[in-house]
């Protein structure tokens, strides 16, 4: 069973590297979407060509973030790259099985075995706090460790990160709900939640440098999607206290009861 995670990035020198290395172990491959990096990301993908990484494209930037064409993008390489199963996915982000026991390759495996054909992962917001505001460094998965567990809307059963599926006959739709909620006919969804460890920002510098930077399209904002990024500034950015989080001990302790529908540092 061959599993490929589709990437896209820009100016991600800080992920790429532990994102890539991370899929590696989890018997997972990389296809990467750069959109014109200005930083270190090329080269530092470039390293692990032949290693998993089975390709590198650049996507043109333009002067407003087109994050639905880069989405139409994945959805042609998921018709195309030879692979058994697609994970749409951000450097910023660890994807995990259920359990670690197993990989992530081979949950997906035991998941088309029961006849499964999507798998939805529950997002778990790490962040720096008021005690601790700093993580911008190589090491920031080991002292960057309060989180919150995160859910758009409810029902808590419904899936808000359904981006991991079987390859289909025709394309799938991934830009029709931001990347968030792939969809296809005959789409059985896994009962179970998957993983994922977000780290959304390592600093305050590093949120603003990330999101103020990117002007967004006006036709994505009137979708909904990344509008509290869009007005972002340094008065918005809250960040909270350890006593507001959960602290991470272990991916299989992830605490997933009570999730957030609004992210905590970011204010309305």
């Amino acid at each position: 069973m061959r599993a490929v995670a589709i990437l896209a990035a820009y100016n991600e020198e800080r992920f790429i590297g532990g994102c890539l290395e991370h899929l590696f172990e989890q018997g997972v491959e990389a296809y990467l979407i750069d959109n014109c990096s200005t930083d270190r990301t090329v080269e530092i993908a470039e390293r692990y060509l032949g290693r998993g990484l089975v390709g590198i494209e650049t996507f043109p930037r333009a002067e407003v973030h087109k994050w639905q064409q880069i989405l139409e993008r994945k959805e042609e390489l998921a018709a195309t790259l030879e692979a058994d199963w697609f994970i749409h996915l951000d450097p910023d982000e660890i994807r995990l099985p259920p359990r670690s026991d197993r990989t992530l390759a081979q949950a997906l495996a035991e998941v088309e075995a029961q006849g499964y054909n999507a798998v939805n992962f529950m997002e778990y917001v790490f962040i720096p706090t008021l005690e601790a505001p700093d993580h911008d460094h190589p090491r920031f998965q080991q002292t960057m460790r309060w989180y919150y567990p995160f859910q758009r809307s409810f029902p808590e059963w419904r899936p808000h990160r359904r981006n991991a599926w079987k390859r289909q006959p025709e394309k799938v739709d991934l830009a029709g709900r931001a990347g968030h909620r792939v969809r296809f006919p005959g789409l059985r969804m896994y009962p179970e939640f998957f993983k994922m460890r977000h780290y959304i920002f390592l600093s305050v510098p590093h949120a603003l440098g990330k999101y103020m930077s990117r002007k967004q399209d006006s036709a994505a904002l009137q979708k909904g999607w990344a509008s509290f990024r869009a007005g972002l500034t340094p008065e918005k950015i809250k960040l909270p206290s350890q006593k507001e989080l959960r602290h991470y001990t272990s991916d299989d302790e992830l605490d997933p009861s009570d999730p957030r529908t609004q992210h905590l540092w970011v204010l309305p």
